[in-house]
């Protein structure tokens, strides 16, 4: 695992221009590769957004986050998951698409509380500020969720189990960070086949 700080693209990120991400992607994929890695992990949710995007296949196979947390929902039982994250792991098609390759729904919370998300996750959890009412505040959000139908949450930023956990949250959470790492383990460890996924369009890339 070889990550480079979202903010040096965090500009990028704003103007949408996904090839300056991949490109410092591709060059962190380089680095593992020539550390003789066998595949990589990026526990940046946002950041898979532009390893999907058209450009260079990855010199290394790689886990996707969204597919690991989706089968594992599907493994549970969860046929609907809100989907929390940056405004655009909220917004964008990565977790629906892995949602519907599986058979199963997901949505985002409306767009007042999906811009409260993404405002406390760069001015409090990005920077270590924990707060009581923000704690709160998600919990409503995630129980809006929860009336909407969603039975199973995905905590789709590394920053958010900071603030929640599964005994505040309203409905079962899905740690995506946590569960790359323990996925990412088993192929380590030969229990799970190596991925086959090298950046672009996505398939199933992992079993359950």
């Amino acid at each position: 695992m070889s990550v480079i700080p979202m903010g040096a693209s965090l500009a990028d990120w704003e103007l949408e221009s996904l090839q300056p991400i991949r490109a410092r992607l591709l060059l962190s994929a380089e680095r593992l590769k020539a550390a003789g890695c066998d595949f990589f992990v990026c526990p940046d949710n946002t950041a898979h957004l532009a390893l999907e995007s058209a450009g260079p296949e990855l010199p290394l196979p790689g886990l996707h986050i969204a597919d690991v947390v989706v089968s594992e929902a599907v493994r549970k039982g969860y046929s609907k998951l809100g989907i929390l994250g940056t405004k655009w792991t909220m917004s964008k098609s990565m977790y629906y698409e892995a949602a519907r390759r599986r058979n199963i729904a997901a949505i985002a919370p409306n767009h007042e509380d999906s811009h409260y998300i993404n405002h406390t996750i760069f001015s409090e959890l990005c920077n270590g500020i924990v707060k009581e009412p923000t704690m709160k505040k998600y919990v409503d959000i995630i129980g809006r969720l929860q009336k909407e139908g969603c039975n199973a949450v995905v905590l789709g930023c590394t920053e958010i189990p900071l603030l929640i956990s599964a005994e505040q949250s309203p409905l079962p959470i899905l740690d995506s960070t946590r569960l790359l790492a323990q996925y990412a383990l088993k192929v380590a460890l030969g229990q799970k086949h190596i991925p086959n996924w090298r950046g672009g369009q996505v398939e199933i890339v992992v079993d359950q």
